[in-house]
């Protein structure tokens, strides 16, 4: 049975300007697909935005910015939430299911800094900032003698600390700088092989109430096989790990051809003690693919590894 063409639709959005920019992406794609659709945005703030005094680990993870979201799906507020996938839980609650998944921007980690050019021109010493346990563990791994400081809050508040001076450089996603139009931000990228992605970096994707088999069919179009099948081995790995904020850990996929190489890491947040595997398979099976990742670093006492993470994290507690 053929379905209908909608005739409203409403995106829940975080009111982030990166949030909104997305959500406007997303709504300018189904108008192409369905223009005589009336497509809203409902703009609302979440807790994620809201608790900006400490790192994500330490107050509830990813969660904190899609339940309020996720509310006004069961609510009836809103039929779909588009998400930046690096900010989605790896287990949705039940009754919610990700309908689609973007094509990816640059997945890479971008180097910001009104006054170095690399992490290799910062002296020693100098503040750099991060949200991120997985870059954090990555750099203090190379670069011992930097003082690595937590950053949280959207894009632009992130770009205003450091044109305040309360930072010599720092890290943020790529992609969301080149979205918002400020790729002159960065002074440069920095490739997977010093700071390897976190699960679904530089992807978008759209959640929806999985009762709705409309929703699924409208949205399926938007949905790119290539990224959604390398964001599923991402997040599988980090899954099987238990999908924590509170563990560095990074995950990346690249497909080529029929292939799909998948590395990833995880490591203690000071960056002494690091597990890295990189393996190759076929990429219509991205979860063996994930599953071969994992006993890889299991083998190099990942387990250890994470043990340690866990005990670090409620000393912080």
């Amino acid at each position: 049975m053929k379905i209908s063409s909608p005739s409203k639709l409403v995106i829940a959005s975080r009111e982030s300007r990166l949030a909104m920019w997305q959500a406007e992406h997303v709504k300018a794609q189904l108008s192409l697909l369905y223009p005589h659709c009336n497509i809203e945005i409902l703009g609302m703030t979440t807790r994620g935005d809201q608790i900006l005094d400490r790192t994500l680990s330490k107050v509830g993870g990813k969660g904190l910015f899609v339940k309020e979201l996720e509310v006004a799906m069961a609510d009836g507020l809103a039929d779909l939430a588009v998400h930046s996938l690096k900010d989605v839980p790896m287990d949705l609650p039940a009754g919610f299911e990700l309908a689609a998944v973007l094509e990816r921007e640059d997945p890479r980690d971008a180097f910001v800094s009104n006054d170095y050019a690399s992490l290799d021109a910062l002296p020693d010493g100098a503040i750099l900032g991060t949200s991120s346990l997985r870059r954090q563990a990555l750099i203090a791994a190379r670069y011992p003698k930097l003082l690595i400081r937590p950053l949280r809050g959207n894009l632009d508040t992130r770009l205003g600390k450091l044109d305040r001076g309360e930072y010599a450089a720092i890290i943020l996603a790529a992609a969301g700088l080149k979205r918002l139009g400020l790729p002159q931000r960065i002074r440069a990228l920095i490739a997977p092989e010093q700071s390897l992605p976190a699960p679904g970096q530089g992807a978008m994707a759209i959640e929806i109430d999985s009762t709705r088999g409309d929703l699924r069919s409208w949205l399926a179009p938007l949905n790119h096989q290539a990224t959604a099948r390398a964001v599923l081995a991402e997040r599988a790995v980090s899954r099987m790990f238990g999908g924590s904020c509170q563990i560095p850990l990074a995950a990346f996929a690249a497909i080529e051809g029929a292939a799909m190489r998948l590395r990833a890491m995880v490591a203690t947040p000071d960056g002494q003690r690091i597990a890295a595997a990189d393996a190759t398979g076929p990429a219509d099976n991205p979860e063996a693919l994930a599953r071969q990742i994992v006993e890889l670093l299991q083998a190099q006492d990942a387990s250890a590894i994470l043990a340690a993470c866990q005990v670090d994290a409620q000393a912080d507690a």
